[in-house]
């Protein structure tokens, strides 16, 4: 995909998160986390960074976007979900810095995720603010409906 049509794609997906959270911020046990102040970083195959954060409290909203970059750029280094990494590692399938991560920055959470694009391309993204499965199906939802557009 070239460069400006995938920027396109990802900023849709960002408006897309804008709408989704409004949804998911309906269930107490997601509106607890960070109260609406959630952020979604993609990491595209290039390296290029694009990031998103949103909600009121800034502070806030910097706590969940080093935990969506630190999920996405997992991703990007080992192309395993993040849960799933973790477990490989610790079961010892993976070697601890088989992909240059060290235990103490190794993220277990889910949040953090491959997802193919209709040409074969790969985004690693991550999302926080919610429960690690919301925030593995917000994504989810937001790609699909922006290739859908």
């Amino acid at each position: 995909m070239k460069d400006k049509e995938l920027s396109t794609l990802i900023y849709k997906m960002f408006d897309i998160l804008e709408m989704l959270i409004p949804v998911y911020m309906e269930n107490p046990e997601d509106s607890q986390i960070a109260n609406g102040n959630c952020a979604a970083c993609i990491i595209d195959e290039n390296g290029g960074v694009h990031g998103k954060m949103f909600g009121t409290n800034k502070a806030r909203q910097r706590q969940s976007f080093k935990v969506a970059w630190t999920k996405a750029s997992q991703v990007w280094l080992t192309g395993y979900r993040t849960g799933e990494y973790e477990r490989l590692v610790f079961t010892k399938q993976i070697g601890e810095n088989a992909n240059g991560i060290e235990a103490p920055d190794l993220i277990g959470w889910e949040g953090g995720q491959p997802l193919a694009l209709a040409d074969g391309s790969i985004l690693s993204v991550g999302f926080s603010g919610f429960r690690g499965t919301i925030d593995i199906k917000i994504m989810t939802k937001a790609l699909a409906a922006a290739q859908s557009e």
